[in-house]
């Protein structure tokens, strides 16, 4: 006697509530369902302090893997999934991801270094202190956090190295 073919299984799109991505991954998981949520490291300034936090690629959203037959596991409790909004629908057919973007994702998550708040020779602007409203090239951050910039003073410009929370984006 032949043995049944495997379920289909395809991913899935599932559009989260506002910031609970987390929240919706860990529910689903518990409930036995493979889900992926892709994620990258940004610096960002907290309390005045450089953090690197690692946030959703696409915020309010995370992949699901689901069979189609009925050896699949149900799809009816994931609406009323704690941090889930609903599934991605276009003209009432859930949206099918392709296998090859998510092994994209994957690959492109564990080849991506953390995303720096800011980029050598970049403009940036002094948010605090005694240069407070002055343009600066930010040239690089050591493991103190503290970043070394070029300052222009008196038509000369002059390294010095600031708290990186001091510093902001221009525009």
């Amino acid at each position: 006697m032949p043995l049944p073919p495997p379920p289909q299984q395809a991913w899935y799109l599932i559009h989260t509530k506002p910031r609970q991505e987390d929240k919706a991954l860990l529910n689903l998981e518990q409930q036995g369902y493979q889900c992926y949520l892709p994620r990258c490291d940004i610096e960002k300034i907290h309390r005045g302090k450089t953090l690197v936090v690692s946030e959703a690629l696409f915020p309010r959203y995370l992949f699901i893997r689901l069979g189609s037959g009925h050896e699949g596991k149900s799809w009816a409790p994931i609406r009323s999934t704690l941090g889930v909004s609903t599934l991605v629908q276009f003209g009432g057919q859930p949206a099918k991801v392709d296998d090859a973007l998510i092994e994209a994702l994957h690959q492109h998550e564990q080849a991506s270094p953390h995303t720096a708040l800011f980029s050598p020779g970049e403009i940036v602007r002094i948010t605090d202190g005694p240069f407070i409203g002055l343009d600066a090239i930010y040239q690089c951050c050591d493991a103190e956090q503290r970043s070394l910039i070029l300052l222009e003073l008196l038509h000369k410009q002059v390294r010095m190295q600031i708290e990186t929370a001091r510093l902001g984006k221009i525009g």
